[in-house]
């Protein structure tokens, strides 16, 4: 049983689990570049406010309440930010986070 100096940071390992999806990953990766994956489907701008969720779910295509699963998993594990515009949810990665986590894996690997 490792000790707590030594087991790995539940925020880094919450992370890598939602990682782990390659549906989740996927998501991700069209996040990055939402100008280029989601082009002319966007109420907001996608790289101020993110893409919306039908957007997203029309491009996997998936079930709504699976993409939205997804993505909520992705949002609980700090990858993804949520923001409401009228009745849509719109998503968009937080790259903040997302560079903290990198760092952190390089550090604790």
């Amino acid at each position: 049983m490792a000790d707590a100096a030594t087991s790995p940071d539940p925020d880094l390992v919450s992370a890598l689990r939602a990682l782990s999806n390659p549906v989740r990953l996927q998501l991700l990766l069209w996040l990055r570049e939402p100008e280029r994956h989601f082009p002319d489907r966007a109420i907001a701008d996608p790289g101020e406010v993110g893409v919306c969720v039908s957007h997203i779910q029309a491009k996997a295509g998936l079930a709504q309440s699976t993409v939205s699963a997804y993505l909520a998993e992705l949002q609980r594990a700090g990858l993804v930010r949520a923001t409401r515009v009228g009745k849509w949810t719109h998503y968009r990665r937080d790259e903040d986070r997302i560079a903290g986590l990198v760092a952190q894996l390089g550090e604790t690997l």
